[in-house]
């Protein structure tokens, strides 16, 4: 493979100092216009590239961002990262992508590594396992530029983006009791989730107007496993009064528990309904889809995480900013 050229290579041939060539590269006004186009052309002509550790010498930056997500298969993920892509790569910054697989010690190693390496900034969205958050504490502590986006531990205060959780689920529990159902179940996310505080919030609310009383019986959190999700939903149904319908924490949640449903001989949407959160495109496969799923904006709320990632980047003094989506009910069934 041919090296490539560099700048004093460029200068030896034109009998001009690097400096002057390093400067008409850059279209540097107190460079004539006939340097500047020799420069340019011959540099065309060589296939000159420009040093990106000489740029980043120069900026003091890296022009690389660190995102840590949970998952990436997961298709709120993997929308998520086409947004922050989308925002990165037009401001000249490229994407280191590591996953948690949702396991709090790897969250916890990635971030040390982030730590240590030459990253401008961190996007994050926590793993499910992660109850402590020192090691988010001790990113700040580097004053390494971070933005936390969907699942946000109360904690940690830094910039954020997230959908309105409780809006959410005040219209999706909503749309349970305007279609008669009285034994409204939570199965909710972990508890040291934001997102599952509001949606907890948004819930009680929606019954609270409807007259109904919330049972805690019927509310429960569990750490998005499959297992969890099966166990819990075998307790209910085996209640001498079981639910008639479930607000479950994503689509996933929703498809485990109705998979107990069916081994149990129940009818989806006849003798119990489910509503749930993130509007995958699986749903559009399912023969019995959940009654509704709350659409939260996975690209849009990537693309808002780069661009304050990059505004922090630019701005370290900043206040932080924290950004709240508007959730969107999509009826399915």
């Amino acid at each position: 493979m041919p090296m490539n050229v560099s700048i004093k290579e460029i200068a030896r041939r034109l009998k001009i100092s690097p400096s002057t060539v390093s400067r008409a590269l850059q279209n540097h006004p107190r460079i004539g216009l006939r340097t500047r186009e020799r420069v340019q052309e011959l540099a065309q002509q060589l296939n000159y590239v420009p040093s990106a550790t000489a740029r980043n010498l120069r900026s003091g930056k890296t022009f690389m961002l660190g995102v840590v997500l949970p998952e990436i298969q997961e298709n709120f993920f993997s929308k998520a990262i086409n947004g922050i892509e989308e925002v990165a790569f037009a401001r000249g910054y490229t994407v280191a992508l590591y996953q948690s697989h949702d396991q709090y010690e790897r969250e916890k190693q990635v971030l040390d590594v982030l730590s240590r390496q030459v990253v401008d900034g961190v996007i994050l969205s926590v793993a499910k396992e992660s109850h402590q958050f020192d090691h988010i504490q001790k990113l700040l502590q580097h004053q390494i530029p971070l933005v936390l986006f969907d699942r946000i531990p109360p904690s940690i205060d830094t910039h954020q983006v997230s959908c309105n959780m409780e809006m959410g689920a005040y219209e999706a529990t909503g749309l349970l009791v305007k279609k008669g159902f009285k034994r409204i179940a939570l199965l909710n996310g972990p508890a040291s989730l934001v997102a599952s505080q509001e949606r907890y919030e948004g819930y009680v609310r929606a019954l609270t107007e409807a007259g109904l009383s919330p049972e805690p019986a019927l509310v429960e959190s569990v750490d998005l496993s499959t297992e969890a999700t099966r166990r819990i939903m075998e307790q209910w149904l085996a209640l001498p009064q079981p639910p008639d319908s479930v607000l479950t924490f994503n689509d996933y949640v929703a498809l485990d528990a109705m998979g107990v449903c069916r081994a149990k001989g129940l009818r989806l949407n006849t003798d119990i309904s489910f509503v749930s959160f993130a509007n995958l495109p699986m749903n559009a496969y399912l023969e019995h889809p959940p009654l509704a799923s709350v659409e939260q904006h996975p690209y849009r709320m990537g693309y808002t995480a780069a661009e304050l990632i990059l505004n922090a980047i630019a701005q370290p003094q900043a206040s932080f900013e924290k950004v709240i989506l508007q959730p969107e009910l999509m009826v399915l069934s």
